[in-house]
């Protein structure tokens, strides 16, 4: 396997264990809670291991984006400020595509008002943003 890739993949896992752990601990820090992995197995109304394995797989995923289309494209130098462009842009990706899967899926309903939960993604997106970026390095 390409060393690139092996190194996307390895980004993408560490970036979402990060970013999970960030989404456990929201609750305790006064946001509301954020579980992609409830949400997802909810959804589709399968076992929350598979929500789980699909939270990871996006993880992977968007690191792979970050590394063929993202970083190539966004010559942005300062690499702390490209992980937290990055961060944002999955946000808005992850954004997207939740609603359409709201179109196709009846989604359980979310804790927390709306604001509170924005600013708990934005987080978390960052966070993932600026890991990912720091591990593949470009």
């Amino acid at each position: 396997m390409n060393n690139n890739i092996t190194k996307y993949f390895l980004a993408g896992i560490v970036g979402t264990i990060v970013m999970t752990f960030i989404m456990i601990m929201a609750p305790n820090l006064g946001m509301p809670e954020m579980a992609p992995w409830k949400l997802l197995s909810g959804a589709m109304g399968v076992p929350i291991i598979v929500g789980w394995i699909m939270h990871f797989m996006m993880g992977i995923l968007f690191a792979l984006g970050y590394g063929f289309v993202f970083a190539p494209n966004v010559h942005i130098k300062n690499i702390w400020l490209k992980g937290v462009a990055f961060g944002i842009a999955a946000l808005v990706i992850a954004q997207i595509g939740m609603q359409v899967m709201g179109m196709m899926f009846k989604m359980p309903p979310m804790d927390g008002s709306m604001q509170m939960r924005l600013v708990a993604m934005l987080i978390g997106h960052i966070v993932f943003g600026v890991v990912t970026v720091k591990i593949i390095g470009k």
